[in-house]
């Protein structure tokens, strides 16, 4: 017997299917480099180092429509602390600021996703 564990998540939804190689597959498309996820589309996002991530570099997920109540950042290959002016930023927003490597950020956004919760992530390209 076996049982299919895969999520059920709507159509059209940006489900992160792979990451690595410097890019990503997400909803069946390749992205190569760092990206921004929404719930119904992907971005491409300049930013390539941890160091790098600041308000005005995640503006447009700002601007996107629904808000996200939560982001998830991927931060690179391993874990490294977020910069100091961003919790407040976020905090000031409603916004959750969930902060962690890349692969994990990828899994926890496909969760949060599949539950059907307000999330966003943004996420460092890594090798």
């Amino acid at each position: 017997m076996s049982l299919d564990i895969t999520p059920l998540v709507p159509a059209g939804r940006q489900v992160i299917e792979a990451y690595g190689d410097g890019g990503f597959v997400i909803a069946g498309a390749r992205y190569a480099g760092s990206v921004i996820v929404l719930p119904e589309r992907t971005l491409a996002w300049t930013v390539a180092a941890a160091a790098d991530v600041t308000e005005f570099a995640l503006a447009p997920l700002f601007e996107a429509l629904p808000p996200a109540e939560i982001l998830v950042v991927g931060c690179g290959p391993r874990f490294a602390p977020a910069p100091g002016p961003l919790r407040p930023v976020f905090k000031a927003r409603g916004v959750a600021l969930e902060w962690m490597d890349t692969g994990a950020a990828c899994r926890t956004f496909n969760v949060l996703l599949a539950e059907g919760r307000p999330v966003a992530a943004a996420l460092i390209a890594v090798k």
